[in-house]
């Protein structure tokens, strides 16, 4: 069936299906059709989102279109009800076609995407709500602190009582204790309120010339519906985020809503701070942090229009707007735009494919472009706006290698005595330093000394990383952990476990035996708690109370820290191993990323490589900053190897508690591979994974390399479709995949 292509055979103009006529409805149930359901009293219209029974159940669901009728009518039901959202608009219902079909999800899956909010059959009504009062109490309890602390730290936001007391770690009396006491305010509120709008005609920061130039080339085009791509590259520290507000000011003039995708959480204090600033409210956020209360006000307001602005993480482009004028991807090469599980989607690319769709502009921010996004702006296919100086009087950092081959390192440290110096030499200054290390927990391997067993997870194929701040052993495939045993598990004999190799927990012990008198601060994700906590320690860095940064990939995520003027990378070489595609890229982008924070004030910043390989040809690249010409040859190789962006990949996990099984459905395949191979594709495997067991379960992959311009998705889905896997067996498919693992 065309899901978008039904006559309009009864119905009005405007899409209403009166009480009994045939509807479809598309579930969010794993179901591989439409329904036919009967228009409820007063009817409902196309895009309705509505409540039906499927079986025994009530479940969720959104009018498609017109039933079909090929059923028994007599025992079709009734839609029990049309719920209290806006109806899902064509563009929008398009885009979940359209990305369903690019990453072979069903539809239905892609449906859940778009309505995963809490609550959409609560019917309207009022609700008690908790705010900050204006009194202090006349006792202050650990407890109570708590309860004001989460207040105080989301301003004006209101919480449910159950929300408050479970962020707040409290009973639901010790809130009420503060209502009496006025220090907490309960209120009648509605469930679902607009929220205030921005004011556009609030002066934002003075631009620069070339800000400015930038800026009128992303403003235009919003009345008039025209889509657009644009590369937005600019060293760090150039006002790449002034530049695109002055867009998101332009569509919000216009009168449509923009869109604005972060890659992490932590990066949203600092600035939802400076969209406040620049426009006089805060913007619409969501995320995981986010509470329930608000995630439904978010996705009801969306779809009614009552939110201009959101910022939140990749799901955020799932939903429902009423109007999308923008789209920004800020650090629009960050791999966590990569929806690893579930609908295997990259937000990037699944941003453009909506800008299209709904006559939108989509503007793909950073300092070191994906090299897909590098080459369709080389090809014309994007529009491209450099900013290649930083703004005020801040300056790009000096950059330089310490040859690790001539230092003398004492056993069990990594910090050489010339990057030890520079630290040294930032505190006296009273200035701060960044140690970078992209591994987290004390060591990657707790070695037996005794027997040789490297410990690893019971449920994986992979080494559990020791967490010596929280005094357990984790895997960082499936999360799992467990306490430091002190004996072997294997060999039973006690003191003779042993960390292998740092990681950022190993190198916060040996700053503070070197630098004694500094005050550090450990920037790990894994070691905070709470959103809030993250938040909080990003900010002391920011106000300057710490001396000494030591951090994983966290901190090259476009933190803004004043008096950080030297960046210290502990291993420039740990990306460069192994044979991943896009290995170069990554540690480029990585490198430049994180030295990058060095020196955005006045103060001019240096980035140290600590390196085994000073003549490798990125990290050349990188000291050099001659990004044009490492785009250009790692263009050069891919095109010449047929691999993306100039060719196409796809892969297909197969994973089963039995190996053999898997094995079986990738052989399978392999000899059945004709419809891939009437397109000229390639196919490569069944072999295993390179972490062939993930949570209990083991995992094949296969992959598939064909020419950059065949129907690849045609050929992929009548492949896999021959398969008839059992119970057991999952199979997973992934178009354009990041990791290879």
């Amino acid at each position: 069936m065309d899901l978008l292509s039904h006559d309009n055979q009864g119905r009005d103009d405007q899409g209403h299906y009166a009480q009994g006529e045939l509807v479809s409805v598309l579930t969010t149930q794993p179901i591989d059709r439409l329904l036919d359901y009967r228009a409820p009293a007063g009817g409902c219209a196309e895009g309705a989102v509505v409540s039906v029974p499927l079986g025994p159940r009530q479940v969720l669901g959104v009018v498609w279109g017109p039933g079909e009728g090929n059923y028994d009518l007599s025992r079709i039901r009734p839609i029990t009800r049309v719920l209290d959202a806006a109806p899902m608009r064509p563009e929008m219902r398009e885009f979940l076609i359209r990305a369903g079909e690019y990453t072979l999800t069903p539809l239905s899956a892609m449906l859940r995407l778009a309505t995963r909010a809490p609550g959409l059959s609560d019917p309207p009504s009022m609700q008690k709500v908790y705010r900050l009062g204006a009194q202090e109490p006349e006792r202050m309890t650990d407890a109570r602190r708590r309860v004001l602390s989460v207040l105080e730290e989301y301003g004006g936001l209101s919480f449910t009582l159950k929300e408050l007391s479970e962020m707040a770690g409290v009973t639901s009396s010790v809130v009420k204790g503060l209502v009496q006491h006025g220090a907490v305010r309960e209120e009648q509120s509605p469930r679902d309120t607009p929220y205030p709008r921005m004011d556009t005609d609030r002066r934002g920061k003075p631009l620069t010339d070339s800000q400015a130039e930038a800026a009128a080339r992303l403003a235009t085009g919003y009345a008039e519906r025209r889509y657009a791509t644009t590369l937005l590259r600019g060293v760090t520290g150039s006002g790449k985020t002034e530049v695109y507000l002055e867009a998101v000011a332009a569509c919000l003039s216009a009168g449509r809503q923009a869109l604005v995708l972060l890659p992490e959480i932590a990066l949203s204090e600092q600035f939802l701070v400076r969209v406040e600033q620049r426009f006089g409210a805060k913007p619409v956020e969501w995320h995981s942090g986010v509470t329930m209360t608000e995630r439904r006000r978010a996705w009801k307001m969306v779809g009614r229009g009552e939110a201009q602005l959101v910022i939140g993480a990749r799901s955020a482009l799932f939903l429902p707007f009423r109007d999308l004028g923008l789209i920004v991807v800020d650090e629009e090469h960050d791999t966590s735009y990569k929806q690893e599980d579930g609908a295997l989607y990259n937000a990037r690319d699944m941003s453009v494919l909506r800008a299209s769709i709904a006559g939108a502009r989509a503007v793909l921010a950073s300092a070191t472009p994906s090299l897909e996004s590098w080459a369709n702006a080389d090809a014309g296919k994007y529009d491209r706006v450099d900013l290649d100086a930083r703004f005020g009087a801040a300056v790009l950092p000096a950059m330089h290698s310490i040859d690790m081959r001539g230092e003398r390192m004492e056993p069990g440290r990594w910090i050489s005595p010339s990057l030890a110096a520079a630290v040294q030499g930032r505190i006296a200054r009273g200035e701060q330093s960044l140690l970078f290390l992209n591994r987290r927990g004390y060591a990657p391997i707790t070695l037996c000394r005794a027997c040789g067993e490297q410990i690893g997870c019971e449920h994986c194929d992979a080494r559990m990383v020791e967490h010596r701040f929280l005094k357990r052993l984790v895997c960082h495939q499936c999360g799992e952990g467990k306490p430091m045993p002190e004996a072997c598990p294997s060999c039973q004999v006690e003191g003779k476990l042993a960390p292998i190799g740092p990681g950022v927990e190993r190198m916060a012990e040996e700053v503070a035996g070197a630098f004694p008198e500094a005050k550090t601060a450990v920037l790990s994700s894994d070691l905070f708690g709470s959103a809030r906590a993250l938040k909080q320690a990003i900010a002391d860095i920011a106000d300057g109370d710490i001396d000494i940064v030591i951090g994983t990939q966290l901190v090259a995520k476009g933190h803004n820290f004043p008096r950080l003027t030297l960046v210290g990378v502990i291993d420039s070489d740990l990306g460069l191993q192994g044979s991943d595609l896009r290995a170069a890229e990554r540690t480029f982008q990585l490198m430049r990323q994180v030295a990058g924070r060095a020196g955005r004030a006045e103060t001019p910043g240096e980035a140290l490589l600590q390196t085994h390989q000073p003549e490798h040809p990125v990290i050349r690249a990188i000291l050099t900053g001659d990004e044009e010409a490492f785009w250009a040859a790692e263009a050069d190789a891919r095109r010449a190897a047929g691999m993306p962006p100039y060719g196409r990949l796809a892969a297909v996990i197969l994973s089963a508690t039995d190996p053999q099984s898997a094995f079986r459905a990738g052989q399978d395949l392999a000899r059945n591979a004709g419809p891939l191979h009437s397109v000229g594709a390639q196919v490569f495997g069944p072999a295993a994974a390179p972490i062939a067991r993930v949570r209990g379960r083991h995992r094949v992959r296969m992959l598939v390399k064909a020419e950059r311009g065949v129907a690849l998705q045609t050929a992929m889905a009548k492949w896999v479709g021959q398969l008839r896997p059992d119970r057991d067996l999952r199979v997973a498919v992934d178009i354009d995949p990041q990791s290879f693992y």
